[in-house]
Formats: structure tokens, sequence, C-alpha cells
């Protein structure tokens, strides 16, 4: 009697259908883009939400190892396309949410960023030893300490230079290799979160009204540097936390846990702009002075303005610094309210993932 053919294992079995695999890694992608425009949320969590995670991170070390597998590259590839044109399409409505509604905004970045702790703790597992507890008071220290730099008017000098964008790149690119870490909220302690999203939204309007001219100052500026650095933070943040987590697991995911708890320090909502800033004071490494804007039509009123005292360039509005405010008891527990909200959304999309292949270095490795 013949023996029944056997089929052979392969590590493929629980790949799922490539268009699936596509649909999957499109939705995680814009879920990704929507958080890194949002300081709090990771894009790792969305990834996890999306069921896509582990497979991500495997892409990622086999195309930098130039092993080129068509389910990998057509997941990174739904991934990142998705990721940019959700990036492209909401940078301006959430900057202006920002600039104008911050108290909002950043109660929900608060909310959104406790909610993220269960992912990492779960990520943890069983009881904690005292190395990981060492690592988050460390990476609590770390992060207060640049939340209270940046609070107090630290960073504001060059924060748009081409270093410091392609910098911010590097740093966003670590918000897509693990869960917990936001990208946003990384770009907004650097100085440079405004900045960024001014840049894509100009872009974006200019590449709109077919104007070259004024597309080249975002796109070499700030596009340019902060794409080369999400690149490069991508190939290298994603190996060296690989083997980090691989080598001392708990205490990289324990630094982690403190960072995120550390965010929490500069997202104080209570924070509006200062309308009114004093003449002589520095905004991005410049002395701001008092100017005339140019009526549109005759007849309209001369207002005074903001100016850079050396180009007497106007500021932008979103530039003003920022100064803390007494809320009222109405703001404050809605403020509450908010946060509440944004831990039971960030909840919730974990809980859509399952939590699934809580493995912080990915599984199926190999």
């Amino acid at each position: 009697m013949q023996e029944p053919k056997r089929s052979r294992p392969s590590p493929d079995n629980d790949t799922p259908p490539l268009p699936l695999l596509a649909v999957r890694g499109a939705i995680g992608g814009v879920l990704m883009g929507l958080a890194n425009l949002v300081p709090g949320i990771s894009g790792g969590t969305m990834l996890l939400a999306a069921g896509v995670y582990p497979r991500f991170i495997n892409a990622i070390g086999e195309v930098t190892t130039l092993k080129f597998r068509k389910a990998s590259l057509l997941l990174l590839g739904s991934v990142v396309v998705s990721a940019l044109l959700a990036i492209v399409l909401f940078a301006g409505p959430v900057k202006d949410l920002v600039v104008h509604h911050r108290w909002i905004m950043y109660s929900l970045f608060i909310g959104l960023t406790l909610g993220g702790l269960p992912v990492v703790w779960r990520l943890i597992g069983g009881r904690p030893g005292a190395d990981v507890w060492v690592a988050a008071l460390c990476g609590f220290v770390a992060m207060s300490a640049l939340a209270y730099f940046q609070m107090n008017g630290g960073g504001g000098a060059e924060r748009a230079g081409l270093l410091m964008m392609f910098f911010a790149g590097v740093a966003g690119a670590s918000a897509m290799i693990l869960p917990g870490v936001s990208g946003g909220y990384l770009l907004l302690v650097l100085g440079v979160y405004v900045p960024i999203l001014s840049g894509v939204s100009l872009a974006k309007d200019a590449a709109k009204a077919g104007d070259f001219n004024a597309l080249m100052d975002p796109a070499l500026n700030v596009i340019l540097p902060v794409g080369v650095g999400v690149v490069v933070g991508v190939v290298v943040v994603s190996n060296v936390l690989r083997l980090l987590l691989r080598r001392c697991e708990k205490p990289t995911l324990g630094v982690l846990l403190g960072l995120l708890l550390g965010a929490v320090v500069g997202l104080w909502p209570f924070q509006q702009i200062n309308t009114q800033p004093e003449v002589g004071s520095v905004i991005k490494g410049r002395t701001i002075t008092l100017g005339s804007s140019i009526p549109e039509k005759a007849g309209d009123p001369v207002t005074t303005t903001y100016v850079y005292k050396d180009t007497r360039e106007p500021v932008d509005f979103e530039d003003y610094p920022t100064e803390v405010f007494t809320p009222s008891v109405v703001q404050a527990g809605s403020s509450v309210g908010l946060i509440v909200i944004g831990i039971f959304v960030t909840l919730l999309v974990d809980r859509v993932g399952g939590g699934k292949k809580g493995t912080a270095a990915g599984s199926g490795d190999g």
C-alpha cells in the first residue's frame, strides 16, 4: 500500500493570500500614518491592531539583508504608500487643531499615551525584575528631562534646520519598529512637529497649484531630509532594536515603558499660544520685533505684526511661544474626559488586534 504523500512544511503556511495581506498592510499603513501625525499614539501599536506587526518587522529584516520575497515586498509597499498618503492628506488639519485647540488635542494625546502602557506591559510579561524597573526609571528620567527642556524654550534654535529635520526622520522611524513609541511625540519635544506638518501641508498646496518654485522650499528643507532620516532610521534602528530585544529584551522594554510615562510630563494640556510675545525674544534662533502689515486693498487698516529682525519676514502664528494658563472648571473636567477617551481609543485599537503575537522582536523570524 502506497504511503500518502506528505506536504512539506513551509515557513509561509500562516501567511494569508497576497491580496488580503496587501489590504491588511494598507489599513495598518493608514493607521500608522495618522499615528505619526498625533503625538502620543504609536505607529507600531497601529500595526499590531491591523495584525501585521510581526510580519512587518520580519519584512524589514529580510529587505535590509537583501532577501526579497514577494510577500515581504508587497507588505512593505502597501504599508509605506498608504502611510505616506495619510500623512499628506491629514497633515494640514491635524496641525491646525494642535495650533488653535491645543489643550483639547493635548488632553487626547495624554490619553492616547497612557493607553499604550498596557501594550508594553504585556510585551514585558510575567513579573518584572529589578533590571526592568531600573531601565524604566532611566527612560522616565530621560524623557521627562527632554520634555522639561522643550516646555521651557529649549530646542527652539535652529529646530527647522536640515540636520534637525534629518534627526526628526530618524526619531519618527523608531515609532515604526516598537509598539508604544510615539514618533509624533518625539517630534513634538524636539520642536519640529509643527514645522514638519507645515512643510508637508505647504508642499501639498504648491503641488495642487502647480507652483514648482513654492514646492522647492518645503521639499528640500523638510520633506527630503525627513525622508532620508526615516529611511536611515528604519534600517539602522530596526536592526539595533531587534538585536537588543533578542539579547536583553526585558530591560529594553523597561526603557520603553519609562519613555511612555515620561512622555506625559511634556503634554501638560493647559497651554496656549502667546499672541503678544515680547519684542526682542528669540524664535527659531532669530530675534523678533514689531512690523506693519501691508493692506490688501485701499481703506484697510494697517495692522501691527511680529517680524524677524534680520529679514523682516512675518513670524508664523504657529511659531509664537506658548504659555501656561489656569483652566476653568469646565475645561478641567473636559480635559479629564478627553484623557479617558484617549485611553479608551488606544485600548480599543489594541483590542481589535487581539494583542496578537505580542513578542517584541516579532515572531517567526528566520
